[in-house]
């Protein structure tokens, strides 16, 4: 895992002012959509697989290129999150209920919602298979199925998230036990992991160990709290810019950081949480805590591991500059699902949308794809209830800011802007 991959997060502000203005002008073309329970036809010209982030962006742009009618999404969940408020959640700053849409409300109208799960992708026959053997043909294919969880993977989980003093801000499911375990805080261990795997919205890990902090101070419990943050990785972000802000963060606080430290067992009935050493194989270290907030290893979806689509990790394998797939021309992919080296975050999928917009364009028109995506992403990295660092950089793990301000300084105004502005983008702008 490169270190660029694993500090991203959700939400950012140059592609912000990107998305802003066509969102807002085309708002007025966009309704509630009726839901299909299976494939109204069995070809599309452009066919959409996923319906989060990038999917329902790249959906209303196609539909504006090819027509109503000719679009259709692919997407088994009834319901759209605005994932990057959970750490709010977890932090106790926002409801759950606001970071929710249903599907049929954000799905552009005119778009074909086909309410499926992918099964198996052809490109070589261009077409994709569904749920009870339904094949769907396309010209045009666009990937954005996104990535998996898998807390199974570290033992005693997901069964353990039963138990109290347990919570993810990864999951719908146990989100709010994060800040129920960190309400119910009496003293020890408070312990924040990151895991030995590719991540979306990666800075999340230790943005919710800063809002515990902050929490513990303001409820008086802070000198009975030890905070200790457990990561695989070797640093603690890979801009150096921004690492040396947050290092002074970490400092002024007295948060403990481990570095090369990998969650691999949960003993949720004993409140024990096991880490491998990676630098030391086979070793492992026992911690007891009073709260511990898993980020679980991550990977990509089923359907893609071993497809034809996909490099060897499973990964959709699309050129990093043009998102076009490297062998099939038909074939795109956005955010997550791809192995693009840059963070998988709400905030690249915004900045790919406009490439691939361009690319798909010329592409129909047999032309070459001209348009470069620079690796772009950002990092609304809370360290407070009202306090923000804004990390945005590119490929190189190079700044590459929106303002004229020194963006390593904590603000508030960013954090309005993170928590306040950004979902509103979202809902209103990015997925319009």
């Amino acid at each position: 895992m490169s270190a660029v991959g694993a500090v991203s997060s959700c939400s950012g502000l140059r592609s912000c002012v990107w998305f802003l203005k066509p969102g807002m002008q085309k708002m007025s073309s966009f309704g509630l959509h009726t839901a299909a329970r299976c494939a109204a036809k069995d070809y599309y010209e452009v066919l959409v697989l996923g319906g989060g982030a990038g999917g329902i962006t790249m959906s209303a742009r196609m539909k504006r290129k090819v027509g109503a009618g000719n679009v259709a999404v692919v997407e088994p969940s009834k319901t759209h999150y605005y994932q990057p408020l959970w750490t709010l959640v977890g932090g106790g700053a926002k409801q759950l209920a606001a970071s929710a849409r249903p599907m049929g409300s954000v799905i552009p109208k005119g778009v074909e919602w086909i309410k499926s799960q992918v099964t198996a992708l052809d490109p070589d026959k261009n077409c994709v298979w569904l749920e009870n053997d339904t094949k769907v043909s396309y010209k045009y294919l666009i990937i954005a199925l996104g990535i998996s969880l898998h807390y199974e993977k570290i033992k005693g989980l997901p069964e353990g998230f039963n138990h109290p003093k347990i919570g993810s801000n990864y999951s719908v499911q146990t989100v709010e036990k994060t800040w129920k375990a960190l309400q119910d805080f009496k003293e020890g261990n408070a312990i924040f992991t990151f895991p030995n795997t590719p991540v979306k919205c990666a800075g999340a890990p230790q943005k919710i160990m800063y809002l515990s902090d902050a929490y513990l101070r303001k409820t008086g419990k802070r000198s009975k709290a030890n905070i200790m943050f457990n990561t695989s990785l070797g640093v603690i972000f890979a801009v150096k810019k921004y690492a040396d802000a947050l290092l002074e963060v970490i400092k002024d606080r007295d948060l403990a950081v481990n570095y090369k430290r990998n969650l691999i067992e949960v003993r949720a009935d004993k409140q024990e949480a096991v880490f491998e050493n990676l630098d030391k194989p086979g070793v492992t270290e026992v911690h007891q805590y009073e709260m511990l907030h898993v980020t679980p290893p991550m990977g990509p979806p089923a359907v893609l591991i071993n497809s034809p689509v996909s490099d060897e990790s499973g990964w959709v394998d699309v050129d990093k500059e043009t998102l076009q797939h490297k062998k099939y021309p038909n074939v795109f992919a956005i955010g997550d699902c791809t192995n693009l080296p840059t963070s998988k975050t709400a905030a690249a999928v915004a900045a790919q949308s406009g490439v691939l917009d361009k690319t798909i364009s010329l592409v129909m028109k047999n032309e070459l794809p001209v348009k470069k995506y620079d690796g772009y992403t950002s990092c609304p990295l809370v360290t407070g209830y009202n306090k923000v660092i804004l990390a945005e950089f590119d490929y190189n793990a190079q700044p590459l800011e929106t303002f004229p301000i020194d963006q390593s300084k904590e603000r508030t105004t960013m954090y309005h802007m993170k928590a306040d502005m950004m979902p509103l983008l979202y809902w209103n702008a990015l997925l319009k």
